[in-house]
Parts: C-alpha cells; sequence; structure tokens
C-alpha cells in the first residue's frame, strides 16, 4: 500500500521544493545565544543569531544553567506520569504559584507547550449552545484549539474593532462568549489593542482570552505582556503563554486565569489530563527566570534599544519593515524563492535568519521575520543591517 502512497508524498514534496516554500532544519552545535555554530555545507560556522525567539538572552543565563543542574540532583530527569496520578511535585506548584503573582491571576495551571494550553481549553470551557470570537491572524494553535470545540466559530479581521462588535452583536444568543486574541501577532509584530477589546468584552459580556506567548518576560513596564502594557490585567479573564521563549527559552506552557476557569481544567482539559507533567528541571529553571525578571529592566531596556536601532537602520536603507516597535521586525520580500535566496546569502555573510513563506504567512507576503534580543550587542545589530545590504546587492548581481 504504502509505495502508492510514497510516489503522491514525494510529488508533493517536490511541489513544495519547487515554489520555494521548503523549510529546511539547520542543526545548531552549541547553546542557543546571540551568536551559534550552525551546521552548514558539510561545515560548521559561528554565526550571528538572529531568528530565535530568546527575546531576554535567558537561554543559556548561567543562573537558570545553574539552576536546571540543581533541581536534576533534587528532583530528577521526569516524572512518567501525568499530574492527577503521581506527576505533582512541590517544583509544579511553586512555578504555577508563581506565575499566577507575576501575571496577576488567580490561578495557573501548567502544560507541556501552550499549544496544548491553547488547546485545551475552548473545548473544556464552551459548548455548542457558546461562541468563540477569533481574530483572523491568531496563532494556529488558537485555530486547532477552538476547531476541538463545539462551539459557534465567529472570526473578524486582525485588529478590526468595529468587526469584533459586529461579531459580538451576531452573537449575543450564545450563552456564553469568549474573544480571543494573540497579544502580540508573531509574524508581523502587531500588538492587540487590548484595553479596547476589554471595552467591548464588557459592553456585550463576554469573556477575553489572550496568548501572550511573545510578550512576557519584556512588554510592558514589569514585562508583564500586553495586559499590563494596556492597563487591562484585571479584566482580561484567560492568559495563556509558554516558557519556551523569553522565560528561559525551553519548553512547557500554561494558562493563568481566573480560580474557577483554573479548577476546571484540571478536571477536563484533555491536554492538561492525558499528557506527562513538565519535566521539573525546566519547572525549576523557570522559578529562576522568574526570579531574574525582578530585576531585568535593564534587559528589557538593551531589547528595546536593539530593536530601535535595527528598525531604523534597515528603513534608512530602504528595506521595508512592518510598522511597530516590537522586537519582531519582518522585513518584507514578497516571493518566497527570494526570501529563502536572502536568507542563503546572510548565512553565507555570518548572519542566521529565516524566510517564511506560504502557509506560515499569507501567499505572496514571504519575509525575513528578524527576531532582536538582549543578548545581541550594538555592533552585532550593525552588523545585521551591512549583511542585508550586502544580500540584496549579492541578489541583484545575480538576477
Amino acid at each position: 500500500m504504502f509505495a502508492s502512497v510514497r510516489d503522491e508524498l514525494s510529488a508533493t514534496l517536490g511541489e513544495i521544493r519547487d515554489a520555494g516554500l521548503f523549510k529546511p532544519e539547520r542543526v545548531i552545535s552549541s547553546p542557543q545565544s546571540a551568536s551559534v555554530a550552525v551546521t552548514a555545507g558539510g561545515g560548521a560556522g559561528e554565526v550571528l543569531n538572529f531568528c530565535a525567539n530568546n527575546y531576554l538572552g535567558l537561554a543559556d543565563h548561567p543562573e537558570v544553567v545553574a539552576a536546571a543542574k540543581d533541581a536534576l540532583d533534587r528532583w530528577g530527569y521526569g516524572m512518567a506520569s501525568v499530574r492527577f496520578i503521581c506527576g505533582t511535585q512541590e517544583v509544579h506548584k511553586e512555578l504555577e504559584q508563581r506565575l499566577s503573582a507575576f501575571l496577576g491571576q488567580e490561578d495557573t495551571i501548567l502544560y507541556s507547550s501552550c499549544f496544548d494550553a491553547n488547546g485545551g481549553v475552548f473545548e473544556t470551557l464552551l459548548g455548542a449552545e457558546d461562541a468563540v470570537i477569533s481574530d483572523a491572524l491568531n496563532h494556529a494553535s488558537i485555530i486547532d484549539g477552538i476547531r476541538l470545540s463545539k462551539a459557534r466559530r465567529l472570526r473578524y479581521a486582525n485588529r478590526d474593532l468595529a468587526e469584533l462588535e459586529t461579531r459580538l452583536k451576531e452573537s449575543q444568543d450564545a450563552r456564553r462568549r469568549l474573544i480571543v486574541t494573540d497579544g502580540v501577532f508573531s509574524m508581523d509584530g502587531y500588538v492587540a489593542p487590548l484595553a479596547e477589546i476589554c471595552d467591548l468584552a464588557d459592553r456585550y459580556d463576554a469573556m477575553v482570552m489572550v496568548d501572550d506567548s511573545h510578550a512576557v518576560g519584556f512588554v510592558g513596564p514589569g514585562g508583564r505582556g500586553t495586559p499590563e502594557l494596556h492597563g487591562v490585567m484585571d479584566r482580561v479573564d484567560i492568559l495563556t503563554g509558554t516558557l519556551g521563549k523569553a522565560l528561559g527559552g525551553a519548553s512547557g506552557g500554561y494558562v493563568a486565569a481566573r480560580a474557577e476557569i483554573v479548577a476546571l481544567l484540571r478536571q477536563r482539559s484533555r491536554p492538561y489530563l492525558f499528557s506527562n507533567s513538565l519535566a521539573p528541571v525546566i519547572a525549576a529553571a523557570s522559578v529562576k527566570v522568574l526570579d531574574l525578571l525582578e530585576s531585568a529592566g535593564e534587559l528589557r531596556d538593551r531589547l528595546n534599544a536593539n530593536t530601535k536601532l535595527f528598525r531604523t537602520k534597515m528603513t534608512e536603507a530602504g528595506f521595508e519593515i512592518l510598522p511597530g516597535d516590537h522586537a519582531i521586525a519582518p522585513v518584507m520580500i514578497g516571493d518566497a524563492a527570494e526570501a529563502g535566496r536572502m536568507a542563503e546569502l546572510l548565512l553565507e555573510r555570518g548572519v542566521y535568519v529565516i524566510g517564511f513563506s506560504y502557509p506560515v504567512v499569507p501567499m505572496g507576503k514571504a519575509r525575513i521575520r528578524v527576531q532582536l534580543s538582549a543578548a545581541h550587542s550594538t555592533a552585532d545589530v550593525e552588523r545585521a543591517v551591512a549583511a542585508f545590504i550586502d544580500a540584496r546587492e549579492a541578489m541583484g548581481r545575480q538576477a
């Protein structure tokens, strides 16, 4: 049977390559950091890393690494169990309590990833008599999570408050309504207008859920994310996020929410009930990350300075970057093959970035999504800009 399937899959893969949409995976032979050793063309080279979500540079922070090593000795490697059987250690409860306090929520529940967290919310809280209203550019995990529920599904254009209000009016017969949005849209760096969304939720008696994976740790005065940035920490009902970006860059996710919501998730959320517990090493290291965030103002300032410098220099050089001030800086290319080629030329020039194309972004909207980090120096940023300019010239010569 598989012989015929193999031919079909091979043809599909060929079509992906021919369209310039194939996504190769580079092999890194060093810790995640501002510069990494990347295996390319049979050899390894040290390159500047401008494509990781290591916003605060904590992925290889010595105190985080030390906390992980200590936790390995104290708590062991893994739980070999789900939470409600025998998979809950003190360190899991400590991390949940610390996240709740940091995010200003009543309780928190840990998941193995934010993808699982978003996958476990909707079918637990919403039934056929309910409605979920989702931003059109929400993360794939939100889209998949909504598909698992029986709730009526409505969508509004990215950050379009007028269309959101229309959807709220259309769903007034629902028992419960949940507005869900990314706090920061990862392909564009745009920030959701949470104050206005919460105003509409209050007006139409709806709940608000925010996936703040690309904000917690560095957005807002205290790094508490987009609800803090917009002054609505007490008005967001459900906050999901990851431990795998600014919070140390490992894995793991969470739902921080009203106490009753978290309590029900512990009883009925399938990704929580049927997945092994978060590794205790990650939980303990994440507690250390939260310690570091209390005095991370300098790191956040450095990240903001690097972001402003890159966006300014690239705009002056004539590149199209989507507007904003987030550390995600999408350099728009358009054609998928050209984006891939530019990424290759940049790697040859010592700058590691990735071309993003369909289906990750819309067809014809290919880009190189540059990720700034507090771990980058001013010289690193300037070198990256120079590499972009040189790569563009090289593409022109090869055309």
